[in-house]
Order: C-alpha cells, then structure tokens, then sequence
C-alpha cells in the first residue's frame, strides 16, 4: 500500500490539491466526449470510474474533511454512480496511511515521548487508515491496544476545504448551492467534533458504558493517560469487518444475531439516550463468528435536540401519516413545508413527502422486519434516485429539511444500509407510543 510522507496542510496548497482534481476531472470528460463523436453509444462508465479514481486520489493525500465527504457518500447507494461509491468506500478503512516518522512527530508534540517511550511496543505501520485517522497496534503491560492518530493539519483545515470543495460537488453530483449552504454548518460542526479525540475521549465512555446491558454488543476500554487532543488509546478488539465477515458465510442464525445488536444499539440511543452513533458504516463495526459485535468508533454523535424528536418519531408513527392535519403540521415543524409555498406546492411536496414516509418507516410499521428482502430497498433507491430528478425540488426558492434531520437521516440510512448487506431478519423494537393503534388485518 501506498505511505504517505507528508500531508498538505496550508490553505494553497490544500486548494492546490481540489484544483488538480478538478482538471483531471475536465480532462475526462473531453477524452469522453471525443470518444462518444466516433462511438456515439458509448456509455459514461469509463468516464465515471477515472473520475472516481482522480478525485479519490486527490482526496485521500489531503484525509480529513474532504476525505470524509467521499466516505460518506459511499453509504449513500444512488446519489453516485457504483464507480463513485466503490472507490469511496476505501476512505472507510483502507485510505493510504501516513509514515512512521509522522506518528512519531505527533506523539512527541502531544506527549513529549515517543510511542515506544510510552508503551511496551508499538506498531509505527498502521493497521487500518481512514478519513480523519488512522490505527496502530501497541502493547502495555500484557494488553494489546488500539491507538488512534489523528493526521497532521485535519482540524484546522475542515472549514476551508469545505468551502473549495463545494464547487466539485456542486458539479460532481449536481447538487443545487443553496441545499448544500443549508447544510453546511451543521457538516461543519460535526467535523470539528471528530477532529477532537478528547470529546471523543468522554463521549466514548459514556456512550458504551450506558449501552453496556444490550446483548451482543462488545465495547473496548479507554485508556486516559495514553490519549489526548489528538491522539486516542483503547482496548484492541478482534473482529472482523462486514465485507470480511459475510465472505465466511454465516449462518442466517449468527446474521440475525448481529443485525438485532444492531437494532438495539440504535433503538437505545435514540429513545433513552437522545444523542447517537451518527456514522454508521463497516468501518466502525468489527463482527465475529459468535454472532456478537465490537464498537470502536463515537467520533460522530449527534445530540437529537427534544423538538425535532418528537416531530421526527411522532411522524414515523404508522397512525400518523392518516391524520392530515397533524401530518401538515408536522411537516412545517421539520421544514418540509414553508410559508413561502403557494397552495399548488402545499400540495405537491406533501404528497411526495408523505410518499418517503410512508416507506422509511416501514421496518417500524410492523413487528419484526427482514432486510435481507432486496425488493424494499431497491424501492427506496429507486425513489431517491427519483428525487434528483424532481424538477419542484431542483427549482423551490427553499432547502426543505430541518439541519438536524440531516445526521438522523444519515444515521437510519447507513443502519438500513448494513441491515441490507448482512441480510438480518430485526425484532424492531422501538417505544410503545410509536406503535399502532389500529390492528392489521
């Protein structure tokens, strides 16, 4: 695998980088486009896999914000072609690491020593590499650990690489400007937040420790004295991840199994905790023969603020949807609706809004739910793949959506999303006032 030496941490060079991109980006299309006058059936698949390639790699020597962006589209089947989201899956866990001489460097900054000052033995080649960090293997007192180090210049860069990558997703993805300025704050913030390992730190042990009772579920310790602003140490977990996993053919039994922990990891942070594990990718999962599962990432939590539960639940509500009024009333609650909506858009984005609720919510409509059924999410991809081609939507004077529904949205799309893959049959608990009170026939 590739080792990076250095990271381009000033905001030139860092442009530099987008910009670079962004050429080779132009360059494939005129190469497309030249091919298409002699072939005029060719299809963009070409096109689309050496963009994929020329902007991950632009990406990944930056890490950090604009690295995360690509993986978090790569949980999102349908908003970019397969070429994209392949390729964007390796900022999951599989970006190129930084050298050892650079990890050295950031422990004796935030330290004063060298990792092997501190511990029995460390690993300077990383194990796994991601968007903001990357893990190395250490040793102490006879327990193997996790430490991971965050890259040189992540956190101090995550608003300006923000900005000069709104143009290539603008033009990459053809989103409208104004729903991505929408949205930017609240990207922006939870950035900051994962680039912070000692809020990490807190939230880490306090999450797990509440969560400690759900069966299945394994939490590694965290080790204080070894971690710091940038720079997080805990119990190593052995596990697998999905991918991995599902290679070695479980037994629908053991995927059950998994997929339920799951589930209730969920169910329990939204409803008793109010904050949750807003990144729910392979990534941060580590799955074994047994049927149970490690946790090993909270650098994304999102506090769900009291209002926007209640509306948000109170709208998944399988009783809800019938009541007209109160549905009206919840979409102005959520900004779906505004005040600036003439009678015609009332009506047009409350049907189509209704529409997406209707089939989100159907894993809570019913008791127990199988996403291993194929047919329901290729329902809801096609329905998403729909949306970008909603010309009401692409032209409203308004972003339509509530900040904070972006990170719960996000959060029940990526455990939906591995529910899929693992292919689980879920007992869908979830609190009693969210149940039905009509009786299915």
């Amino acid at each position: 695998m590739k080792i990076q030496t250095s990271v381009p941490t000033s905001k030139v060079a860092r442009a530099s980088q987008f910009m670079k991109a962004g050429v080779k980006v132009g360059g494939n299309y005129i190469k497309h486009y030249s091919k298409k006058l002699l072939d005029p059936g060719l299809s963009k698949d070409e096109l689309h896999k050496d963009n994929a390639a020329d902007i991950y790699d632009a990406l990944s020597e930056l890490k950090g914000s604009a690295l995360k962006m690509a993986q978090m589209l790569s949980m999102d089947r349908g908003l970019l072609p397969v070429a994209y989201s392949d390729k964007f899956t390796m900022a999951q866990y599989s970006a190129p690491p930084l050298s050892g001489p650079l990890v050295v460097k950031t422990f004796k900054t935030y330290f004063g020593k060298t990792p092997t000052q501190l511990f029995d033995k460390f690993s300077t080649e990383a194990v796994n590499a991601a968007s903001i960090g990357q893990v190395h293997q250490a040793w102490k007192d006879g327990k193997k650990l996790a430490v991971k180090v965050q890259y040189p210049g992540v956190a101090n860069a995550v608003s300006s690489d923000l900005k000069i990558a709104k143009p290539l997703a603008v033009r990459l993805l053809k989103l409208n400007e104004r729903d991505i300025d929408r949205y930017m704050g609240e990207v922006e913030s939870k950035l900051l937040e994962e680039t912070d390992y000692e809020l990490e730190l807190r939230r880490s042990i306090e999450i797990s420790e509440a969560c400690a009772h759900i069966p299945g579920l394994v939490f590694p310790t965290y080790y204080p004295e070894f971690s710091s602003k940038r720079i997080l140490t805990m119990d190593w977990l052995e596990g697998m991840h999905l991918k991995e996993f599902m290679k070695t053919n479980p037994s629908q039994e053991i995927r059950d199994r998994i997929g339920q922990a799951l589930w209730d990891f969920y169910d329990f942070q939204i409803h008793t905790l109010r904050q949750v594990h807003a990144d729910p990718h392979p990534g941060n999962f580590l799955m074994r023969a047994d049927g149970s599962m490690g946790v090993i990432d909270f650098g994304c939590v999102k506090v769900i603020p009291d209002f926007y539960y209640d509306n948000y639940f109170r709208l998944v509500n399988p009783d809800t949807i019938d009541n007209e009024q109160l549905t009206e009333e919840i979409f102005e609650n959520l900004e779906f609706l505004t005040d600036e909506d003439s009678p015609k858009d009332r009506a047009f984005f409350s049907d189509l809004f209704k529409q997406m609720t209707r089939m989100l919510a159907e894993p809570f409509a019913v008791d127990s739910f199988d996403f291993g059924d194929d047919a329901y999410f290729n329902r809801v991809y096609a329905f998403a793949e729909g949306l970008a081609n909603v010309e009401e939507l692409k032209n409203s004077k308004v972003a339509r959506g509530s900040q904070d529904g972006l990170y719960v949205n996000r959060t029940y799309y990526g455990l939906y999303a591995m529910l899929n893959e693992i292919k689980a049959r879920v007992t869908t608990t979830k609190p009693e006032w969210l149940r039905s009170t009509k009786v299915l026939i």
